[in-house]
């Protein structure tokens, strides 16, 4: 029967064997449990039978049967015995799968014959996995891989049934599978068979296994980095469960522990075959898992995305082309997956265009989405298992913006910086410019701007960009005025781009600008904009574009009503601050009795002599702006000492009701609108200060009255808070408290004739500094003023520098930010347009006025859109916090504001139809994209390099650093003295800047 049984020549044969055998156990068990014994089972598993190998599966199916016929004898334990000994053998023997299987189909149904003791178990556990890494099938047909699947199944289920029973076996199993997939050994290839052990381990043991292999000293980078690599590989095995849960996870880990260096060569070396694994059904769910992780985590460069993208189109028109609800169902993950890619790399039509037509059907996620999975899935952001103090080294905020790196008192450029960089259209003409082999100051804007955006830093140092740009007479490491540096920075660049297009006139080819910024500009010229006097025929600078506007100045003779006007350029207003009596004496009586001229309120009250009209001549600088250095040919040229005795004001314009019927109730706040009234209110040239008129040939008295005739696309608006003091000779500051509105309506009396006077030269600022003398000189209209009415043109506040300090020697400087683009936020640009048609007195009638209405729902609807920018410290804010910041910190106040005129996309089309601008933003110029990557990585290889070494005295380390909080705990301005000091001497707590 036996020999029937193992060496019948065909089926029927062996049939009849099994059936003899079978009878004789049942009928005859004495003489079967004689012959059935412990020789025959050990010469059977060792010597074969006949020509029969030991090896071959018969003999574990003939074994198998004659167990099962001599279970109740007592021999069968002899036997037992012997075959936990032989099972033990013959697995670290490394038999083929079809053996294997068959061993484990004996085990699993005779779990006696397992190895006993925990010494042979573990052994038995640790060669099975051995086995199961020399897997490799036989065949390539469906039957033979179905085949081969089904016998790599039953060994990993033994393999379970072990580690369920003795529980102490399995740590040492998976740390022998560790060992197995991470050996660097290249003439031996561990089987992806291994994916099949992967379901069984519990998912509990992840967090803690993970720690351990990340944290462990003596796994080394090399040994990592394979096992990464064929844990990836097992994405190919069908069936296998957990295998991307543990490959993530692993990921995860390693960016915890900031080791950089394996995840990007893991990364660049399996992204392609990850991808390719979509393609399969089977496989293809926990390959797009992992292919997700890998894509949106390697956010320093977009090398792995490009591997894959000439695959792309190909994979998803082919599942358009399967029409099942499952492929529906994943190729809208990898469309929000592209979508996410090419929203972080910009500036790659030639790859992206092929794609976005294929996908233009499937819905595209929000900017809001992308950015929170971009923010979400950075190396940077996951959790460390090393002490918390560790993780604060790496990575950009929840804000997802750059700080910048006080580099030793810079903050008033760091504040200023931040501030242009949210000027959302500038940033994007900066970005947008084709500066390649200039080495001009623009194009350290532009690099400096291509950082911000797409650094993996946290805070960015712009050494270069600070020496470029420093004002000559600014000290290195001393605290200097950010209006001053931001007034000289805009005027380098101005001055800069129009050298550069006179000497590159000749060459029509090379512009500067992009074709679609071309494009915008000739529509540009053909509006009510006339060009600027200096600049003649030429095209306008950027600056002009961005913050260039137009005051043009009257002054009437009073004796013979001639009038002589003067038009200027400026790119920032600088408002002083009005005295108490130039609202007190408007008061809502007052305002009853008005009448309406000229779209105006015209007071026809006379107003008392102020007191402020007393003061000494030597006190003029009193509320005088800032900046020690005048420009040629500002309206500072007509600013005079008024000596009249009674005075009227007249021409009060009212561009925020809702902030003027405040003040006029009697508050003390001041509002940046009064300042601006203040600003453009008439002004009576009597006494000493008398006009010279020269059709009187004499001096008269006259009224000069400024009016904006251009508004700019960003209005930049100084607040003149640093007064001179001559017993002390410091510039004192005064705390004032001002209230900010969101939203800030612009007179603007755009001209409808021919200009009677021009004047020549650039005027970077228009300094009005009235003082105390001349505040009471505002006077009441001669009748010389033209026809024509102001328009309204609403703008929203973008961007707040704040001071804080008690003088412009010592302080700090940070600002607060948000993104506002030509249409506005939260749907402001049709609502705006709709103010711009109220007229002023209609206005002042209204119980509350349209502006209030939509600065409470802009602020309600976008809780988290403002940024607190405090050098290297970015946090959320809220426009609360803007506007209480002086009532909370009376030394932190409001200095420079940066408002955004709505209805505009100042020529540049922010959302092109081929969608190529994914984020908004223009694509970068190759060698900005190319140095912003080559220094992440750098970046990276520093933070892995630091997290190693901190690893080493991680036990001992303290923490401490500070919390990113948001601002409402301390002053934003209440800095450590890390950030640099001032001079020395005995006032050097005084002069302390950060």
């Amino acid at each position: 029967g036996t020999r029937l049984v193992l060496q019948g020549p065909d089926p029927f044969q062996r049939q009849v064997g099994r059936q003899g055998l079978d009878a004789y156990g049942r009928f005859h068990r004495a003489e079967f449990e004689a012959f059935f014994n412990r020789g025959l089972v050990l010469g059977l598993l060792q010597r074969g039978y006949g020509e029969l190998s030991n090896r071959d599966p018969a003999i574990l199916d003939y074994i198998q049967a004659g167990l099962r016929l001599i279970m109740s004898c007592p021999s069968v334990l002899e036997l037992f015995e012997l075959l936990q000994v032989e099972a033990l053998r013959l697995v670290c023997e490394r038999p083929a799968p079809p053996l294997c299987a068959r061993l484990c189909q004996l085990l699993g149904d005779f779990p006696q014959c397992l190895p006993r003791g925990r010494k042979l178990s573990l052994a038995f556990c640790q060669q099975l996995v051995r086995s199961i890494a020399h897997f490799q099938s036989q065949g390539t047909r469906e039957a033979e891989l179905r085949l081969y699947v089904s016998q790599v199944t039953q060994v990993s289920a033994l393999l379970r049934s072990v580690w369920k029973a003795e529980p102490d076996t399995l740590l040492p199993s998976l740390q022998e599978l560790f060992a197995v997939i991470s050996a660097a050994d290249t003439s031996f290839e561990p089987s992806v068979a291994l994916a099949s052990l992967v379901q069984h381990i519990p998912l509990q043991m992840i967090t803690v296994l993970i720690r351990s292999l990340t944290t462990d000293p003596n796994v080394k980078d090399a040994s990592m980095t394979q096992a990464l690599c064929r844990m990836i590989d097992w994405l190919s095995w069908p069936l296998a469960q957990h295998v991307e849960t543990w490959v993530i996870a692993l990921l995860k880990g390693l960016a915890a522990v900031q080791k950089f260096t394996i995840l990007i060569d893991v990364t660049l070396l399996k992204i392609e075959l990850v991808f390719n694994r979509l393609w399969f059904p089977l496989v293809r769910p926990g390959a797009l898992a992992v292919l997700s992780h890998m894509l949106l985590s390697f956010q320093h460069s977009p090398e792995a995305f490009h591997l894959i993208v000439p695959h792309v189109v190909s994979l998803v028109h082919s599942f358009k082309r399967d029409g099942l609800p499952s492929s529906t169902a994943f190729l809208m993950q990898l469309t929000e997956l592209i979508h996410c890619m090419m929203y972080h790399y910009s500036g790659f039509p030639e790859l992206y265009e092929p794609i976005l037509e294929a996908i233009k059907d499937m819905p595209k996620p929000t900017e809001e989405k992308i950015k929170l999975i971009l923010s979400q899935s950075a190396w940077t952001s996951q959790s460390s298992s090393l002490p918390s103090c560790l993780s604060r080294l790496s990575g950009k905020s929840e804000t997802g913006k750059t700080g910048l790196i006080n580099l030793g008192n810079t903050c008033y450029m760091n504040s200023v910086i931040q501030a242009l960089f949210m000027a959302t259209d500038f940033r994007r003409h900066v970005l947008s410019l084709n500066l390649n082999g200039c080495n001009s100051l623009m194009r350290k804007l532009q690099h400096l701007f291509a950082f911000l955006a797409h650094t993996q830093r946290e805070a960015y140092a712009p050494r270069i960009f600070f020496e470029a740009s420093r004002p000559p007479w600014f000290t290195p490491r001393s605290q200097q005025d950010c209006s001053e540096y931001l007034r000289f920075l805009l005027d380098r660049l101005h001055e800069e781009e129009r050298t550069l297009k006179a000497l590159s006139s000749a060459k029509s080819s090379q512009s500067m600008m992009t074709d679609e910024s071309q494009a915008q500009e000739a529509v540009h010229k053909t509006q009510v904009f006339t060009e600027a006097p200096c600049m003649g025929s030429e095209e306008r600078t950027l600056i002009e574009k961005m913050f260039g506007g137009k005051l043009k100045t009257n002054i009437c003779c009073l004796n013979c009503k001639s009038m002589s006007q003067k038009e200027e350029a400026f790119t920032d207003l600088s408002l002083a601050f009005c005295p108490p009596t130039f609202l007190e004496n408007v008061d809502p009586k007052c305002m009853e009795h008005s009448e309406v001229k000229d779209d105006y309120m015209v007071q026809s009250n006379t107003l008392a002599t102020s007191p402020a009209a007393e003061t000494p001549v030597s006190n003029m600088e009193v509320n005088r702006g800032c900046d020690p250095i005048m420009n040629e040919g500002t309206i500072e040229d007509f600013s005079s000492e008024p000596s009249s005795e009674n005075s009227t004001i007249s021409e009060l314009k009212v561009e925020n009701s809702g902030d003027m019927s405040q003040s006029l109730v009697g508050k003390n706040t001041l509002s940046v609108t009064d300042l601006l009234n203040y600003f453009l209110a008439p002004e009576i040239l009597s006494g000493d200060n008398k006009y010279y008129c020269e059709k009187c040939a004499s001096l008269q008295n006259a009224e000069k009255t400024m009016q904006i005739i251009e508004e700019p696309e960003y209005l930049i608006l100084t607040l003149l808070r640093f007064s001179y003091d001559p017993k002390c000779h410091i510039r004192r500051k005064i705390l004032d408290n001002v209230s900010l509105p969101l939203v800030l309506e612009l007179p603007v009396k755009r001209a409808t004739s021919p200009l009677a006077v021009v004047s020549g030269g650039w005027s970077v600022g228009v300094e009005i500094s009235d003082t105390g003398e001349n505040l009471a000189k505002k006077l009441k209209p001669s009748g010389a003023d033209e026809v024509t009415c102001p328009q309204l043109v609403p703008y929203v506040l973008s961007s707040v520098v704040v001071h804080s300090g008690v003088s412009s020697e010592s302080g700090h400087y940070y600002s607060y930010a948000r993104n506002v683009t030509g249409s506005g936020p939260s749907g402001l640009c049709h609502q705006s347009t709709a103010l711009s048609l109220v007229s002023p007195q209609d206005k002042l009638f209204t119980e509350e006025s349209p502006c209030a209405v939509v600065e409470n729902e802009l602020d309600t609807e976008m809780p988290r859109e403002w940024f607190l920018f405090n050098d290297s410290r970015v946090t959320f804010t809220s426009f609360q916090s803007v506007q209480k910041i002086t009532s909370r910190f009376p030394k932190d106040t409001a200095y420079v504001l940066f408002y955004k005129k709505q209805n505009s996309t100042c020529g540049f089309n922010t959302n092109p139809a081929n969608g190529l601008w994914v984020n908004g933003d223009p694509p970068l110029q190759k060698d900005l994209m190319d140095a912003i990557t080559k220094d992440n990585k750098l970046y990276l290889q520093e933070q892995e390099l630091s997290a190693r070494t901190q690893a080493l005295q991680a036990a001992s380390a303290s923490c401490s650093f500070r919390p990113n909080g948001f601002d409402d705990n301390d002053p934003p301005g209440s800095c450590g003295p890390t950030g640099g000091g001032g001079g020395g001497g005995f006032s050097t707590v005084g002069r302390l800047v950060f």
